[in-house]
Protein backbone atom coordinates (compact mmCIF):
# COMPACT_ATOMS: atom_id res chain seq x y z
CA UNK A 1 0.00 0.00 0.00
CA UNK A 2 1.34 3.25 -0.73
CA UNK A 3 0.42 6.85 -1.57
CA UNK A 4 -1.38 6.37 -4.27
CA UNK A 5 -2.91 3.31 -3.63
CA UNK A 6 -5.10 5.63 -0.90
CA UNK A 7 -5.24 8.64 -3.11
CA UNK A 8 -7.13 6.80 -5.89
CA UNK A 9 -9.43 5.39 -3.19
CA UNK A 10 -10.04 9.17 -1.87
CA UNK A 11 -10.88 10.00 -5.44
CA UNK A 12 -13.65 7.65 -6.35
CA UNK A 13 -15.50 8.61 -3.17
CA UNK A 14 -15.00 12.14 -3.34
CA UNK A 15 -18.19 13.73 -5.25
CA UNK A 16 -20.43 10.60 -4.21
CA UNK A 17 -24.08 11.50 -2.55
CA UNK A 18 -25.14 8.21 -0.73
CA UNK A 19 -23.54 7.26 2.43
CA UNK A 20 -24.35 3.51 1.59
CA UNK A 21 -22.07 3.74 -1.19
CA UNK A 22 -18.91 5.37 0.20
CA UNK A 23 -18.75 3.16 2.73
CA UNK A 24 -18.73 0.16 0.50
CA UNK A 25 -16.32 2.26 -1.59
CA UNK A 26 -13.85 2.83 1.26
CA UNK A 27 -13.61 -0.85 2.12
CA UNK A 28 -14.13 -2.29 -0.86
CA UNK A 29 -10.97 -0.26 -2.19
CA UNK A 30 -8.76 -0.88 0.53
CA UNK A 31 -9.81 -5.07 1.02
CA UNK A 32 -8.13 -4.92 -2.84
CA UNK A 33 -5.03 -4.33 -0.82
CA UNK A 34 -2.80 -7.28 -2.00
CA UNK A 35 -1.90 -7.62 1.73
CA UNK A 36 -5.42 -6.85 3.47
CA UNK A 37 -6.98 -9.11 5.84
CA UNK A 38 -10.11 -6.75 6.58
CA UNK A 39 -11.08 -3.35 6.29
CA UNK A 40 -14.24 -2.16 8.60
CA UNK A 41 -16.03 0.93 9.68
CA UNK A 42 -17.69 1.92 12.94
CA UNK A 43 -19.84 4.71 13.05
CA UNK A 44 -21.14 6.34 16.05
CA UNK A 45 -24.43 5.93 16.41
CA UNK A 46 -26.98 6.17 19.60
CA UNK A 47 -27.51 3.07 21.10
CA UNK A 48 -30.41 0.97 19.98
CA UNK A 49 -30.16 -2.86 21.38
CA UNK A 50 -28.02 -2.66 24.34
CA UNK A 51 -30.39 -5.27 26.42
CA UNK A 52 -28.85 -8.15 23.90
CA UNK A 53 -25.57 -6.43 23.79
CA UNK A 54 -22.58 -8.50 24.11
CA UNK A 55 -20.73 -5.55 26.08
CA UNK A 56 -23.35 -4.13 27.76
CA UNK A 57 -21.31 -5.21 31.07
CA UNK A 58 -18.46 -3.24 30.29
CA UNK A 59 -20.20 -0.49 28.29
CA UNK A 60 -20.07 2.92 29.89
CA UNK A 61 -22.39 4.88 28.33
CA UNK A 62 -25.49 3.33 26.41
CA UNK A 63 -26.73 6.46 24.76
CA UNK A 64 -24.28 6.38 22.07
CA UNK A 65 -21.79 3.35 20.72
CA UNK A 66 -19.90 2.21 17.52
CA UNK A 67 -21.80 0.83 15.08
CA UNK A 68 -20.50 -1.55 12.03
CA UNK A 69 -21.66 -0.15 8.50
CA UNK A 70 -19.14 -1.58 6.16
CA UNK A 71 -17.06 -4.57 6.16
CA UNK A 72 -14.69 -6.32 3.23
CA UNK A 73 -11.58 -8.60 3.50
CA UNK A 74 -10.49 -11.86 1.89
CA UNK A 75 -9.84 -15.21 3.62
CA UNK A 76 -6.51 -17.13 2.78
CA UNK A 77 -8.16 -20.29 3.37
CA UNK A 78 -12.02 -20.03 1.95
CA UNK A 79 -13.25 -18.07 -1.14
CA UNK A 80 -15.23 -15.85 1.47
CA UNK A 81 -15.52 -12.31 1.51
CA UNK A 82 -15.75 -10.56 5.16
CA UNK A 83 -18.63 -8.69 4.28
CA UNK A 84 -20.70 -9.61 7.03
CA UNK A 85 -22.24 -6.46 9.70
CA UNK A 86 -23.31 -8.91 12.06
CA UNK A 87 -22.30 -11.04 15.27
CA UNK A 88 -20.26 -9.77 18.20
CA UNK A 89 -18.26 -6.97 15.99
CA UNK A 90 -21.79 -4.99 15.11
CA UNK A 91 -21.32 -3.07 17.91
CA UNK A 92 -18.36 -1.75 20.46
CA UNK A 93 -18.88 0.49 23.62
CA UNK A 94 -17.02 3.79 23.26
CA UNK A 95 -14.20 4.62 25.88
CA UNK A 96 -12.87 8.01 26.82
CA UNK A 97 -9.96 6.73 28.95
CA UNK A 98 -7.40 3.57 28.99
CA UNK A 99 -9.46 1.75 31.44
CA UNK A 100 -10.71 -1.01 28.75
CA UNK A 101 -9.99 -4.23 27.74
CA UNK A 102 -6.53 -4.94 26.48
CA UNK A 103 -8.43 -6.74 23.12
CA UNK A 104 -8.98 -4.91 19.74
CA UNK A 105 -12.56 -4.29 20.37
CA UNK A 106 -11.48 -2.59 23.47
CA UNK A 107 -8.72 -0.39 21.40
CA UNK A 108 -11.55 -0.19 18.54
CA UNK A 109 -13.86 1.60 21.12
CA UNK A 110 -10.94 3.83 22.49
CA UNK A 111 -10.37 5.20 19.00
CA UNK A 112 -13.48 6.42 18.51
CA UNK A 113 -14.19 7.52 22.42
CA UNK A 114 -10.71 9.47 22.40
CA UNK A 115 -9.82 10.58 18.64
CA UNK A 116 -7.03 8.77 19.13
CA UNK A 117 -5.12 6.70 16.39
CA UNK A 118 -3.69 3.00 17.56
CA UNK A 119 -0.91 0.95 15.86
CA UNK A 120 -0.09 -2.88 16.60
CA UNK A 121 2.60 -4.22 14.48
CA UNK A 122 3.37 -7.29 16.65
CA UNK A 123 0.42 -9.65 16.21
CA UNK A 124 2.29 -12.39 14.90
CA UNK A 125 3.78 -11.97 18.29
CA UNK A 126 0.83 -11.59 20.13
CA UNK A 127 -2.35 -13.07 18.29
CA UNK A 128 -3.81 -13.06 21.62
CA UNK A 129 -4.28 -9.20 21.34
CA UNK A 130 -7.09 -9.72 19.45
CA UNK A 131 -10.71 -11.12 19.83
CA UNK A 132 -9.77 -14.19 18.10
CA UNK A 133 -6.52 -15.80 18.68
CA UNK A 134 -7.37 -18.40 16.10
CA UNK A 135 -8.56 -16.76 13.29
CA UNK A 136 -5.33 -13.99 13.49
CA UNK A 137 -2.97 -16.96 13.18
CA UNK A 138 -5.00 -18.63 11.01
CA UNK A 139 -4.94 -15.62 8.75
CA UNK A 140 -1.41 -14.61 9.19
CA UNK A 141 -2.38 -11.15 10.35
CA UNK A 142 0.86 -8.77 11.42
CA UNK A 143 -0.32 -5.76 11.93
CA UNK A 144 -3.71 -3.64 12.93
CA UNK A 145 -4.21 0.15 12.54
CA UNK A 146 -6.87 2.01 13.34
CA UNK A 147 -8.13 5.95 12.52
CA UNK A 148 -10.24 7.88 13.96
CA UNK A 149 -12.74 9.44 10.81
CA UNK A 150 -12.83 13.39 12.13
CA UNK A 151 -14.74 16.00 10.22
CA UNK A 152 -14.61 19.40 11.72
CA UNK A 153 -13.17 18.28 14.76
CA UNK A 154 -16.03 15.47 15.24
CA UNK A 155 -15.10 12.10 15.63
CA UNK A 156 -18.06 10.68 13.16
CA UNK A 157 -16.72 6.83 13.95
CA UNK A 158 -13.03 4.44 13.19
CA UNK A 159 -11.68 2.94 10.11
CA UNK A 160 -10.14 -0.19 11.26
CA UNK A 161 -7.38 -2.17 8.65
CA UNK A 162 -6.44 -5.45 9.67
CA UNK A 163 -2.72 -6.52 7.50
CA UNK A 164 -0.77 -9.60 6.53
CA UNK A 165 2.04 -7.34 6.07
CA UNK A 166 3.53 -5.34 8.78
CA UNK A 167 2.73 -2.03 8.99
CA UNK A 168 5.02 1.10 9.82
CA UNK A 169 4.74 5.17 11.31
CA UNK A 170 4.43 5.75 7.39
CA UNK A 171 1.61 3.57 6.36
CA UNK A 172 -0.28 5.10 9.75
CA UNK A 173 0.18 8.55 8.36
CA UNK A 174 -0.92 7.35 4.95
CA UNK A 175 -4.16 6.05 7.04
CA UNK A 176 -4.71 9.35 8.80
CA UNK A 177 -4.69 11.25 5.51
CA UNK A 178 -7.14 8.55 3.92
CA UNK A 179 -8.89 8.94 7.12
CA UNK A 180 -9.50 12.62 7.17
CA UNK A 181 -10.83 12.36 3.13
CA UNK A 182 -12.79 9.74 4.25
CA UNK A 183 -14.91 11.46 7.02
CA UNK A 184 -15.47 14.60 4.34
CA UNK A 185 -16.63 12.10 2.11
CA UNK A 186 -19.14 10.59 4.77
CA UNK A 187 -20.12 14.31 6.13
CA UNK A 188 -20.53 15.50 2.15
CA UNK A 189 -23.02 12.32 1.52
CA UNK A 190 -24.66 12.71 5.16
CA UNK A 191 -25.65 15.98 4.02
CA UNK A 192 -26.80 15.38 0.62
CA UNK A 193 -28.98 12.71 1.98
CA UNK A 194 -30.64 14.70 4.16
CA UNK A 195 -31.18 17.31 2.11
CA UNK A 196 -33.02 14.69 -0.64
CA UNK A 197 -35.05 13.51 2.63
CA UNK A 198 -35.93 17.15 3.31
CA UNK A 199 -36.58 17.59 -0.06
CA UNK A 200 -38.97 15.14 -0.48
CA UNK A 201 -40.66 15.29 2.91
CA UNK A 202 -41.40 18.71 1.53
CA UNK A 203 -42.88 17.49 -1.41
CA UNK A 204 -45.05 15.12 0.78
CA UNK A 205 -46.17 17.84 3.34
CA UNK A 206 -47.54 19.90 0.36
CA UNK A 207 -49.44 16.86 -0.81
CA UNK A 208 -51.19 16.66 1.82
CA UNK A 209 -51.68 20.55 2.32
CA UNK A 210 -53.08 21.00 -1.07
CA UNK A 211 -55.32 17.72 -0.46
CA UNK A 212 -55.99 19.36 2.70
CA UNK A 213 -57.20 22.57 1.06
CA UNK A 214 -59.18 20.62 -0.97
CA UNK A 215 -60.99 18.98 1.29
CA UNK A 216 -61.65 22.23 3.62
CA UNK A 217 -63.17 23.69 0.88
CA UNK A 218 -65.13 20.62 0.54
CA UNK A 219 -66.40 20.35 4.06
CA UNK A 220 -66.04 23.81 5.54
CA UNK A 221 -65.49 24.13 9.13
CA UNK A 222 -67.71 21.58 11.23
CA UNK A 223 -71.60 22.56 10.96
CA UNK A 224 -74.38 21.77 12.68
CA UNK A 225 -76.61 22.24 16.00
CA UNK A 226 -77.70 18.83 17.47
CA UNK A 227 -77.18 17.24 20.31
CA UNK A 228 -74.70 14.87 18.89
CA UNK A 229 -72.67 16.85 17.18
CA UNK A 230 -71.97 19.05 20.46
CA UNK A 231 -71.36 16.22 22.39
CA UNK A 232 -68.24 15.28 19.68
CA UNK A 233 -67.48 18.17 19.95
CA UNK A 234 -67.39 18.87 23.95
CA UNK A 235 -65.11 15.41 23.71
CA UNK A 236 -63.10 16.98 21.11
CA UNK A 237 -61.72 19.92 23.13
CA UNK A 238 -61.18 17.51 25.90
CA UNK A 239 -58.78 15.40 24.45
CA UNK A 240 -57.08 17.38 21.41
CA UNK A 241 -54.35 19.17 24.12
CA UNK A 242 -53.14 15.65 25.05
CA UNK A 243 -51.56 13.40 23.33
CA UNK A 244 -54.02 10.25 23.70
CA UNK A 245 -54.39 7.90 21.25
CA UNK A 246 -58.31 8.79 19.51
CA UNK A 247 -60.35 5.86 17.81
CA UNK A 248 -63.14 7.22 15.50
CA UNK A 249 -65.84 5.17 14.61
CA UNK A 250 -68.91 6.01 12.50
CA UNK A 251 -69.91 5.02 9.09
CA UNK A 252 -68.62 6.36 6.06
CA UNK A 253 -68.99 9.91 4.82
CA UNK A 254 -69.86 10.97 8.71
CA UNK A 255 -66.45 12.97 8.69
CA UNK A 256 -64.21 11.04 10.57
CA UNK A 257 -61.36 12.88 8.79
CA UNK A 258 -62.63 16.15 9.58
CA UNK A 259 -62.94 15.19 13.43
CA UNK A 260 -58.77 13.91 12.84
CA UNK A 261 -58.45 17.45 11.18
CA UNK A 262 -60.07 19.40 14.41
CA UNK A 263 -58.39 17.43 17.13
CA UNK A 264 -54.99 18.16 15.55
CA UNK A 265 -55.64 21.63 14.89
CA UNK A 266 -56.50 22.21 18.35
CA UNK A 267 -53.48 20.09 19.83
CA UNK A 268 -50.18 21.17 20.51
CA UNK A 269 -49.14 19.77 17.62
CA UNK A 270 -50.80 22.10 15.43
CA UNK A 271 -47.85 23.60 13.93
CA UNK A 272 -46.83 20.01 12.89
CA UNK A 273 -48.11 18.15 9.80
CA UNK A 274 -50.98 16.25 9.86
CA UNK A 275 -50.51 13.18 7.54
CA UNK A 276 -53.02 10.92 6.35
CA UNK A 277 -52.92 6.96 5.70
CA UNK A 278 -55.87 5.39 3.43
CA UNK A 279 -55.11 1.23 4.84
CA UNK A 280 -57.73 0.62 2.64
CA UNK A 281 -56.23 1.79 -0.46
CA UNK A 282 -52.70 0.21 0.50
CA UNK A 283 -52.29 -3.31 -1.16
CA UNK A 284 -51.34 -5.68 1.53
CA UNK A 285 -47.78 -6.35 0.24
CA UNK A 286 -46.69 -2.48 0.41
CA UNK A 287 -48.30 -1.77 4.14
CA UNK A 288 -44.61 -1.87 5.63
CA UNK A 289 -43.21 0.32 3.50
CA UNK A 290 -45.90 2.89 3.54
CA UNK A 291 -45.69 3.06 7.26
CA UNK A 292 -42.05 2.78 8.04
CA UNK A 293 -39.99 3.09 4.71
CA UNK A 294 -37.22 1.38 2.73
CA UNK A 295 -34.08 1.78 1.82
CA UNK A 296 -32.66 1.86 -2.28
CA UNK A 297 -32.75 -2.06 -3.12
CA UNK A 298 -34.32 -3.55 0.16
CA UNK A 299 -36.72 -5.40 -2.55
CA UNK A 300 -37.75 -5.87 -6.03
CA UNK A 301 -38.57 -1.87 -7.24
CA UNK A 302 -37.10 -0.29 -4.65
CA UNK A 303 -35.67 2.16 -6.69
CA UNK A 304 -34.61 4.76 -4.26
CA UNK A 305 -34.72 5.25 -0.63
CA UNK A 306 -38.25 5.86 0.71
CA UNK A 307 -39.56 8.14 4.07
CA UNK A 308 -42.41 6.13 5.88
CA UNK A 309 -45.50 7.67 6.95
CA UNK A 310 -44.41 8.00 10.11
CA UNK A 311 -41.05 9.56 9.82
CA UNK A 312 -42.83 11.92 7.64
CA UNK A 313 -45.24 12.81 10.42
CA UNK A 314 -42.51 13.08 13.39
CA UNK A 315 -43.39 15.29 15.71
CA UNK A 316 -46.91 15.88 14.24
CA UNK A 317 -49.98 13.78 13.68
CA UNK A 318 -50.66 10.75 11.98
CA UNK A 319 -54.65 9.81 11.19
CA UNK A 320 -54.92 6.10 10.19
CA UNK A 321 -58.15 6.15 8.23
CA UNK A 322 -59.73 2.63 7.99
CA UNK A 323 -57.70 1.17 10.62
CA UNK A 324 -59.20 -2.02 10.87
CA UNK A 325 -57.82 -2.92 7.07
CA UNK A 326 -54.09 -3.16 8.33
CA UNK A 327 -52.94 -6.93 8.00
CA UNK A 328 -52.62 -8.69 11.07
CA UNK A 329 -49.43 -9.70 10.54
CA UNK A 330 -47.99 -5.77 10.50
CA UNK A 331 -50.22 -4.96 13.46
CA UNK A 332 -47.94 -5.96 15.92
CA UNK A 333 -45.23 -3.61 14.41
CA UNK A 334 -47.72 -0.82 14.37
CA UNK A 335 -48.10 -1.78 18.38
CA UNK A 336 -44.55 -1.29 18.66
CA UNK A 337 -43.75 1.89 17.54
CA UNK A 338 -47.08 2.67 19.02
CA UNK A 339 -45.68 1.58 22.54
CA UNK A 340 -42.30 2.54 22.11
CA UNK A 341 -41.65 4.73 19.45
CA UNK A 342 -39.22 2.87 17.39
CA UNK A 343 -39.11 1.11 14.34
CA UNK A 344 -36.75 0.35 11.27
CA UNK A 345 -36.97 0.71 7.58
CA UNK A 346 -37.12 -2.28 5.42
CA UNK A 347 -33.54 -3.32 4.54
CA UNK A 348 -31.99 -1.23 7.46
CA UNK A 349 -30.79 -2.44 10.46
CA UNK A 350 -30.69 1.02 12.08
CA UNK A 351 -33.91 1.58 14.90
CA UNK A 352 -35.12 5.21 14.48
CA UNK A 353 -36.98 6.77 17.24
CA UNK A 354 -39.92 9.26 16.50
CA UNK A 355 -42.53 10.97 18.51
CA UNK A 356 -46.63 10.84 16.70
CA UNK A 357 -49.86 11.00 18.00
CA UNK A 358 -52.04 8.58 16.18
CA UNK A 359 -56.08 9.43 15.64
CA UNK A 360 -57.24 6.15 13.96
CA UNK A 361 -60.77 5.88 12.12
CA UNK A 362 -62.57 3.15 11.18
CA UNK A 363 -66.29 2.08 10.10
CA UNK A 364 -66.37 -1.66 11.27
CA UNK A 365 -66.74 -3.25 14.59
CA UNK A 366 -63.41 -4.02 15.86
CA UNK A 367 -64.84 -5.96 18.58
CA UNK A 368 -66.06 -8.05 15.99
CA UNK A 369 -63.04 -8.26 14.38
CA UNK A 370 -61.00 -9.16 17.64
CA UNK A 371 -63.64 -11.97 17.94
CA UNK A 372 -62.56 -13.37 14.30
CA UNK A 373 -59.28 -12.87 15.16
CA UNK A 374 -58.39 -10.26 12.35
CA UNK A 375 -57.63 -7.50 15.10
CA UNK A 376 -55.13 -7.53 17.57
CA UNK A 377 -56.64 -7.35 20.93
CA UNK A 378 -53.76 -5.42 22.48
CA UNK A 379 -53.46 -2.76 19.23
CA UNK A 380 -57.53 -2.05 19.53
CA UNK A 381 -56.80 -0.81 23.21
CA UNK A 382 -54.18 0.70 22.29
CA UNK A 383 -55.66 2.69 19.67
CA UNK A 384 -59.15 3.05 21.95
CA UNK A 385 -57.65 5.39 24.55
CA UNK A 386 -60.06 7.91 24.09
CA UNK A 387 -62.77 6.42 21.58
CA UNK A 388 -65.04 9.01 19.75
CA UNK A 389 -68.10 8.03 18.14
CA UNK A 390 -69.77 9.93 15.31
CA UNK A 391 -73.12 9.81 14.82
CA UNK A 392 -74.54 9.29 11.10
CA UNK A 393 -76.92 12.11 9.41
CA UNK A 394 -80.02 10.12 9.77
CA UNK A 395 -79.69 10.37 13.60
CA UNK A 396 -79.10 14.67 13.89
CA UNK A 397 -81.35 15.81 10.84
CA UNK A 398 -81.43 19.07 12.95
CA UNK A 399 -78.01 19.63 11.14
CA UNK A 400 -79.13 19.10 7.46
CA UNK A 401 -80.60 22.54 7.05
CA UNK A 402 -77.19 23.79 8.21
CA UNK A 403 -75.32 21.63 5.94
CA UNK A 404 -77.09 22.03 3.30
CA UNK A 405 -77.02 25.83 3.20
CA UNK A 406 -73.45 26.13 3.59
CA UNK A 407 -72.80 23.33 1.05
CA UNK A 408 -75.03 25.62 -1.57
CA UNK A 409 -72.95 28.81 -0.90
CA UNK A 410 -69.38 26.56 -1.44
CA UNK A 411 -70.67 25.13 -4.74
CA UNK A 412 -72.05 28.13 -5.97
CA UNK A 413 -68.84 30.54 -4.85
CA UNK A 414 -66.89 27.50 -6.44
CA UNK A 415 -68.87 27.81 -9.78
CA UNK A 416 -69.63 31.55 -10.19
CA UNK A 417 -73.11 31.51 -9.26
CA UNK A 418 -75.34 33.72 -7.48
CA UNK A 419 -76.06 31.57 -4.57
CA UNK A 420 -79.54 29.80 -4.81
CA UNK A 421 -82.22 29.57 -2.22
CA UNK A 422 -82.87 26.61 -0.18
CA UNK A 423 -87.06 26.79 0.34
CA UNK A 424 -88.78 24.92 2.60
CA UNK A 425 -90.00 22.50 0.15
CA UNK A 426 -86.26 21.51 -0.22
CA UNK A 427 -85.29 20.91 3.40
CA UNK A 428 -88.29 18.79 3.56
CA UNK A 429 -87.38 16.85 1.16
CA UNK A 430 -83.33 16.54 2.42
CA UNK A 431 -84.80 15.83 6.18
CA UNK A 432 -87.18 13.12 4.98
CA UNK A 433 -84.19 11.12 3.28
CA UNK A 434 -82.08 8.65 5.30
CA UNK A 435 -79.02 9.58 3.81
CA UNK A 436 -76.92 6.58 4.08
CA UNK A 437 -73.71 7.83 2.57
CA UNK A 438 -74.19 10.93 5.50
CA UNK A 439 -72.26 14.00 4.98
CA UNK A 440 -70.84 13.18 1.80
CA UNK A 441 -73.74 12.25 -0.04
CA UNK A 442 -75.48 15.49 0.97
CA UNK A 443 -72.80 17.25 -0.75
CA UNK A 444 -73.15 15.15 -3.74
CA UNK A 445 -76.75 15.84 -4.14
CA UNK A 446 -76.68 19.61 -3.53
CA UNK A 447 -73.46 19.92 -6.11
CA UNK A 448 -75.52 17.92 -8.52
CA UNK A 449 -78.88 20.38 -7.63
CA UNK A 450 -76.65 23.17 -8.26
CA UNK A 451 -75.45 22.35 -11.50
CA UNK A 452 -78.62 21.14 -13.17
CA UNK A 453 -80.37 24.11 -11.78
CA UNK A 454 -78.04 26.68 -14.37
CA UNK A 455 -78.77 29.30 -11.97
CA UNK A 456 -82.42 29.29 -11.62
CA UNK A 457 -84.34 27.23 -8.68
CA UNK A 458 -82.86 24.15 -7.26
CA UNK A 459 -83.74 21.01 -8.06
CA UNK A 460 -83.34 18.08 -5.77
CA UNK A 461 -82.56 14.50 -7.28
CA UNK A 462 -82.45 12.59 -4.82
CA UNK A 463 -82.54 8.29 -5.59
CA UNK A 464 -86.04 6.86 -6.59
CA UNK A 465 -85.42 3.68 -3.90
CA UNK A 466 -84.05 5.39 -1.25
CA UNK A 467 -87.36 8.08 -1.95
CA UNK A 468 -89.41 5.02 -1.73
CA UNK A 469 -87.66 4.00 1.60
CA UNK A 470 -88.18 7.27 3.14
CA UNK A 471 -92.39 7.55 2.07
CA UNK A 472 -94.05 7.79 5.57
CA UNK A 473 -95.50 4.71 6.75
CA UNK A 474 -99.27 4.00 6.46
CA UNK A 475 -100.28 4.75 10.00
CA UNK A 476 -103.20 3.25 12.09
CA UNK A 477 -105.50 6.66 11.66
CA UNK A 478 -104.61 6.29 7.86
CA UNK A 479 -106.16 2.87 7.59
CA UNK A 480 -109.02 3.43 9.80
CA UNK A 481 -110.64 5.33 7.30
CA UNK A 482 -111.50 2.17 5.49
CA UNK A 483 -113.42 0.88 8.53
CA UNK A 484 -116.70 2.06 7.83
CA UNK A 485 -118.75 3.89 10.95
CA UNK A 486 -115.10 4.36 12.79
CA UNK A 487 -115.09 7.67 13.83
CA UNK A 488 -111.73 9.40 13.21
CA UNK A 489 -110.60 12.52 15.57
CA UNK A 490 -109.52 15.64 14.87
CA UNK A 491 -105.81 14.84 15.47
CA UNK A 492 -105.98 11.61 13.10
CA UNK A 493 -107.52 14.13 10.30
CA UNK A 494 -104.38 16.21 10.85
CA UNK A 495 -102.03 12.87 10.73
CA UNK A 496 -104.21 11.70 7.51
CA UNK A 497 -104.02 15.31 6.02
CA UNK A 498 -100.06 16.04 6.33
CA UNK A 499 -100.01 12.05 5.19
CA UNK A 500 -101.35 12.37 1.98
CA UNK A 501 -99.52 15.36 1.38
CA UNK A 502 -96.23 14.34 1.52
CA UNK A 503 -97.64 11.36 -0.48
CA UNK A 504 -98.41 13.73 -3.44
CA UNK A 505 -95.44 15.85 -3.13
CA UNK A 506 -93.52 12.54 -3.45
CA UNK A 507 -95.14 11.25 -6.74
CA UNK A 508 -94.97 14.94 -8.03
CA UNK A 509 -91.31 14.88 -7.40
CA UNK A 510 -92.05 18.25 -5.09
CA UNK A 511 -92.96 19.81 -7.89
CA UNK A 512 -96.38 22.03 -6.44
CA UNK A 513 -98.29 23.79 -9.42
CA UNK A 514 -98.56 23.07 -12.56
CA UNK A 515 -99.38 19.64 -14.62
CA UNK A 516 -99.05 17.16 -12.60
CA UNK A 517 -98.13 19.16 -9.40
CA UNK A 518 -98.74 17.81 -6.01
CA UNK A 519 -102.06 20.82 -6.05
CA UNK A 520 -103.16 19.07 -9.15
CA UNK A 521 -102.82 15.50 -7.52
CA UNK A 522 -104.66 16.95 -4.61
CA UNK A 523 -107.15 19.12 -6.13
CA UNK A 524 -106.18 21.89 -3.95
CA UNK A 525 -105.01 25.59 -5.45
CA UNK A 526 -101.11 25.67 -5.54
CA UNK A 527 -101.13 28.64 -2.98
CA UNK A 528 -103.21 26.33 -0.72
CA UNK A 529 -100.78 23.55 -0.38
CA UNK A 530 -98.25 25.73 -0.17
CA UNK A 531 -99.95 27.48 3.02
CA UNK A 532 -100.53 24.17 4.13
Amino acid sequence: MNLEFFQSIALSVANERSVDVVFRTIVNGLADGPDVVLARIWLIEPGDICHVCPWLKNCPDQTRCLHLVASNGRSLHRKQRYTGLKGHYKRFPLYTTESYDNTATGKIGYIGGTGKAILRNDIIENPNWLLDPEWAKQEKIASFAGQPLVFRDETLGVLALFSRKVLDQSHLVMLRTFAYNAASAIANARAFEEIEQLRHRLELENEYLRDKVRDVAAFGNIVGQSPALEKILRQIYLVAPTDATVLIHGESGTGKELIALAIHQRSKRKNRPLIKVNCASIPRELFESEFFGHVKGAFTGALRDRTGRFQLADGGTLFLDEVGDIPLELQSKLLRVLQEGEFERIGEEKTRRVNVRVIAATNRDLKKEMEAKRFRQDLYFRLSAFPLEIVPLRNRKEDIPLLAKEFVKQICQSMGLKELPLKKKHMLQLQNYDWPGNIRELRNVIEHAVIVSRGRELRLNLPEISMEKTLPPISSSAKSIERSGEILTFEDLRKLEKENMLKALYQSNWKVSGHGGAAELLGVKPTTLRLR
